[in-house]
């Protein structure tokens, strides 16, 4: 999988106990235009249209491991995988990662991935959102 880019404002949210990492739930969505270092919120990507499979605000995912070891907390997630059905998705390029539970902000943002070009899944076929096992989705020092 490709690199895992951070929004500006995770440090800023890290900094003011908007994440629980271990508990809150976490999602993955999926959309075609670029995301930006200075996004923040859900609200400021233009996720996928929903249908096919594909629902809106992505797919949950699982803490596997959310610990820190000698000074350095690492977060690792289950994969997600999204399955096309009764249709195609519309073309996609960026998996995005964002936080689901706080209320305020609204739905803040954490990081994203750039799978290099656009895809689009037919009918039966899947992507899945490969996070790294051994060094995690991120750790901080």
């Amino acid at each position: 999988m490709a690199a895992f880019n951070k929004f500006n404002s995770f440090s800023e949210f890290i900094a003011e106990k908007v994440f629980n990492l271990q508990s809150d739930t976490l999602k993955v969505m999926l959309t075609n235009t670029a995301p930006v270092p200075a996004n923040s919120l859900k609200a400021d990507i233009a996720e996928i249209a929903a249908g096919n499979g594909y629902v809106a605000g992505g797919i949950q995912v699982t803490v596997s491991s959310s610990a820190q070891t000698a000074g350095v907390y690492k977060l690792v997630l289950a994969d997600g995988t999204f399955t096309a059905s009764g249709g195609a998705f519309p073309p996609a390029r960026y998996a995005v990662l964002y936080d689901d539970t706080p209320s305020s902000p609204l739905k803040p943002l954490i990081g994203w991935w750039d799978y290099g070009s656009q895809f689009t899944l037919a009918t039966g076929e899947s992507i899945t959102v490969d996070f790294d096992d051994t060094l995690g989705v991120l750790q901080l020092s």
